[in-house]
């Protein structure tokens, strides 16, 4: 099946040091909604375990190099299996938590025992290769609004790119990005890559600002998009006091959201000067 689907794996001089990949995985219920063989959802064929354990990546990277490999929630042995089969031992992981529009978790998701809000990317090593130094400031965990059925955060780029070193293949591409090689059968720029946009998963940042109890605290991407909502109110005139009073968060809470995106704060009782001509 892998040969019928799949051109053979690209190559580099010298290996690709950073693979990122998103497999097709089978679940062993093929027809319930967390299928991607679902076939009212329209998604895409799927690969067994062994046929993507097959897989010659050890032979296309580097003697020393990164995987970044998305695995479903309920296949996490799996997942640990392909990344030994691939030459990669597992060291840390990344969380992509799925948010709605105001910042919260985004219930919609589906699974057998917990509704699933939550896609992990294991880390793994081939060799001995530390992460960038941009790596080690790095929270592991991405927070972004969900788009198409399967299709990972953008975000994710920019977060490999400033962690780990080129050159970078990416496998089971689906929407090719610069300075990757990509591999899949949805990788070419004129194939319209398999899955539906539903209404409200339209993907991008959080647009307004979620609820929180005193002591909660947001990653610091989610802090810099709500410092952002609150700047574009603050711009408008408002006090910090009315940001506060407005969206039920402490004083300090408001100066540090805005600090974040370097709003220039006007002097304390001070209103914004308007223009005259």
């Amino acid at each position: 099946m892998t040969e019928e689907l799949y051109a053979p794996l690209p190559t580099t001089a010298g290996g690709f040091k950073t693979i990122l990949a998103d497999p097709p995985w089978r679940f062993q219920n093929r027809t319930g909604k967390v299928a991607p063989e679902h076939k009212r959802l329209g998604r895409y064929a799927t690969m067994s375990l062994d046929e993507i354990k097959a897989l010659p990546v050890n032979d296309v990277t580097a003697k020393n190099a990164h995987l970044y490999l998305w695995v479903p929630n309920a296949l996490l042995p799996e997942g640990i299996e392909v990344m030994e089969a691939w030459g990669f031992r597992y060291v840390s992981n990344l969380v992509w938590a799925k948010r709605r529009k105001d910042g919260g978790p985004d219930g919609r998701g589906v699974g057998f025992y917990f509704r699933n809000v939550t896609e992990l990317i294991l880390f793994g090593v081939k060799g001995h290769l530390r992460t960038l130094d941009a790596g080690r400031r790095q929270v592991n965990m991405i927070e972004t609004r969900k788009r198409e059925h399967s299709r990972k955060p953008d975000e994710q780029y920019e977060l490999i790119q400033s962690c780990s070193p080129g050159p970078y293949l990416e496998m089971f591409a689906r929407y090719p990005q610069p300075h990757w090689t990509v591999w899949g059968n949805e990788a070419d720029e004129d194939v319209t890559p398999q899955g539906k946009v539903y209404k409200g998963y339209e993907g991008g940042e959080i647009e307004n600002t979620p609820p929180l109890e005193n002591h909660e605290r947001l990653t610091k991407d989610s802090e810099i998009a709500v410092g952002k909502l609150l700047r574009d109110e603050y711009e408008t005139g408002k006090s910090i006091k009315d940001l506060a009073a407005e969206h039920d968060y402490s004083i300090a809470r408001v100066r540090r959201y805005l600090s974040l995106v370097d709003t220039q704060l006007r002097p304390q009782g001070r209103a914004p000067s308007t223009q005259t001509r």
